[in-house]
């Protein structure tokens, strides 16, 4: 995502290690379990799971829903 340019101007979350990388590249990091922009959703780590897999279903489900 850094190298093709797909992290400038999103909000996004992730493992520590990566942060400043995603900073470099133009991201907005936040320090939460789930970060969603539009339709990307991001996690820090295997422990924020349970919140990762609660946003995808959300998104999911608003998939049928008119704008």
């Amino acid at each position: 995502m850094i190298e093709a340019g797909g992290a400038n101007g999103r909000t996004l979350t992730s493992y520590p290690s990566i942060r400043t990388d995603l900073r470099n590249a133009g991201a907005n990091v936040v320090d939460e379990e789930v970060a969603r922009d539009g339709n990307l959703i991001t996690s820090r780590s295997p422990d924020d799971l349970p919140a990762f897999c609660s946003a995808i279903v959300e998104l999911f489900g608003q998939a049928g829903e008119a704008p």
